[in-house]
């Protein structure tokens, strides 16, 4: 699957959420990138390229301010190589399900839920 295609799966991803979350996710950059670089991987504290499927980078909506300079939008990148590894070693689980999974968590940051809030009405991962 290439990346065009993640963009798409992703895209269409938003594109289904409800409006107010989908209006609210119109001004985020949505990329797909084969894999985290190594700095971000050493800022995070992530041994292995394959541990990050998806990064959410700005200020989530709970936090901004109008007097907030916006020098770039924020960001939601999605790491192609590791979302396909998880999926393959899962082998449980629809690839654009996963991806979708993964666009639905980074997006939560951006409307200011933390891991843990969406821990609680995600059991994903059990």
């Amino acid at each position: 699957m290439t990346v065009v295609d993640f963009l798409r799966i992703a895209q269409d991803a938003v594109n289904a959420f409800p409006r107010a979350f989908r209006e609210a996710a119109q001004s985020v950059l949505l990329r797909v990138e084969d894999y985290p670089d190594a700095a971000l991987l050493q800022d995070m504290g992530i041994d292995h390229p394959l541990d990050l499927t998806g990064l959410y980078s700005g200020t989530p909506l709970t936090e901004k301010s109008v007097m907030d300079p916006a020098p770039w939008p924020d960001t939601v990148t999605l790491f192609r190589q590791p979302i396909l590894a998880e999926w393959r070693s899962r082998g449980d689980v629809a690839l654009e399900d996963l991806i979708t999974h993964v666009v639905v968590h980074e997006f939560a940051h951006h409307f200011g839920w933390s891991d843990a809030d969406i821990a609680t009405i995600d059991r994903w991962w059990e």
